[in-house]
């Protein structure tokens, strides 16, 4: 099969890029003689590096002039076959056009929300699947992969794995569950006092402690969390992506609402309860795996990003995330 050189886009985020990497994972099975070239955000090139799918991984700065004119010389002065955006929003499709890539292979209207977008591609795919990875293995097939998605796996680097042993070592810790009660908009989370109620019950009933994984801007979450945990004593963590990457791969169990950090973990390998409320499992929940998700009956879709909670994330009671934690353990009642 002759040498291709694919560009793919997908500049972020966390969550996303884990529900891409099937897809580009599909592409180099099929190609893997071939050059790919990633393109994502600078804060995101070590977690695609991590799945060791990309030939190189090009970084650019979208809200920077220079970053995005360096960015576009350089796409210009190279030969390519194909450009897939996987992200189907103005700013990645933008790209390729500007880059003067001749075919750019991207979603259909009818599957993205930035209303325009589909006329920068030269091929628009209409999707027939639900979830968000399966969308993008489409993609994948339109630019010649034989299956739409692969299976890939997700590397750490050593020394985030010696430091985060370090860590837990330091705190006592061997074993443990990681919490993430974040997630970008506040809607789709969980409340962070019943975090707190789980935290103290996994502690008093199954003798484990709790890590809070937050990220910028939840400082409040993991405070509230650790306020209402009784005397639990949940390890508060907040830490670059490489020893998160480390302290998800070693944790029993996470359990958190539709946000990047769970995604990460499921990649990883680590058993996963996922809380649902606003955003659809069937499009964005854990991929093929056999995680536990929750969500209350007759939830509705919405993707309304306001700060508070909303009602369907209610629904779900702590003693039923903590009995899918047990069954999702193998530990009996």
């Amino acid at each position: 099969m002759p040498d291709f050189r694919f560009l793919v886009l997908r500049l972020g985020s966390l969550g996303d890029i884990v529900h891409t990497f099937p897809a580009v994972a599909a592409l180099r099975e099929s190609f893997p003689a071939s050059e790919i070239i990633w393109l994502t955000h600078p804060r995101w090139k070590l977690l695609v590096e991590s799945s060791a799918l990309a030939s190189e991984v090009w970084a650019t700065e979208t809200r920077s002039i220079p970053s995005l004119r360096k960015i576009i010389e350089a796409l210009r002065a190279a030969r390519w076959d194909a450009a897939i955006d996987y992200q189907g929003l103005w700013k990645s499709a933008a790209l390729p056009f500007f880059g003067g890539i001749q075919r750019r292979i991207g979603f259909s209207s009818e599957t993205i929300r930035e209303f325009g977008v589909p006329i920068l591609y030269t091929d628009r795919v209409r999707c027939v699947t639900t979830h968000i990875a399966d969308q993008n293995g489409e993609l994948s097939r339109r630019a010649g992969s034989g299956n739409p998605v692969a299976s890939f796996s997700l590397g750490v680097p050593q020394q985030d794995e010696c430091g985060i042993r370090d860590y837990l070592q330091n705190l006592g810790l061997d074993r443990y569950i990681v919490l993430s009660p974040g997630g970008g908009w506040r809607s789709k989370c969980w409340p962070p006092e019943r975090f707190g109620q789980l935290s103290q019950l996994i502690r008093e009933s199954l003798g484990l402690r709790c890590v809070v994984n937050y990220g910028p801007g939840e400082d409040d979450l993991a405070l509230a969390v650790r306020e209402c945990s009784g005397d639990a004593g949940p390890i508060p963590y907040n830490g670059p992506l490489g020893p998160l990457m480390a302290l998800l791969r070693n944790a029993a169990c996470i359990v958190g609402g539709d946000t990047g950090p769970l995604h990460l973990a499921i990649a990883l390998g680590t058993p996963a309860v996922a809380l649902f409320g606003p955003t659809d499992p069937a499009r964005n929940g854990p991929y093929g795996t056999e995680d536990i998700v929750l969500r209350a009956p007759g939830a509705v879709r919405t993707h309304s990003r306001i700060d508070e909670t909303h009602p369907s994330m209610l629904e779900i009671q702590v003693p039923e995330v903590f009995e899918a934690i047990r069954r999702r353990l193998g530990v009996s009642a």
